[in-house]
């Protein structure tokens, strides 16, 4: 388990030290903002989105490692998505680090490369640099104009 583990924290600081997907995106139709005071991640999501399928994703900020690699694999996975596959990405993830319950074989291939955070649930505080992005991703695809603020 420890070889896994360091394979996790591998991934991580590849992504959180060069993300993938970072940088403006001027043809964008909903973006979005998102903080954690706690940690101090801003991040600002864009996306294109034709119809219902996720045709673009970038971000830009910056933040701690975590916050910056889940942002980072999320925009990769998302691209070619619909909508509603998004979302469920989203609650899937959501679980995977607030459960009380040990991800099952299933839970961690149908999240493919973000089982790479499921030890994160293990340090709470992380938990919220974790999925900044996700709830950013959501208040861009509900066109809320609010900043995602993690308390």
């Amino acid at each position: 388990m420890s070889d896994l583990r360091e394979l996790y924290q591998e991934v991580i600081l590849d992504h959180g030290k060069n993300p993938r997907n970072f940088g403006p995106l001027p043809e964008a139709n909903r973006e979005a903002h998102g903080h954690n005071p706690l940690c101090g991640d801003k991040i600002a999501l864009h996306v294109v989105l034709d119809g219902d399928l996720v045709q673009d994703v970038k971000f830009e900020g910056a933040g701690c490692a975590i916050s910056m690699a889940s942002a980072s694999l999320m925009t990769t996975i998302l691209k070619g998505k619909t909508e509603a596959e998004a979302r469920a990405l989203f609650e899937q993830f959501h679980d995977l680090l607030t459960s009380n319950e040990e991800a099952s074989l299933d839970q961690l291939e149908a999240l493919d490369k973000l089982a790479v955070f499921s030890g994160v649930r293990d340090y709470p505080l992380r938990v919220k640099c974790a999925t900044l992005g996700w709830h950013t991703l959501n208040a861009a695809l509900d066109e809320t104009g609010e900043t995602v603020v993690t308390e």
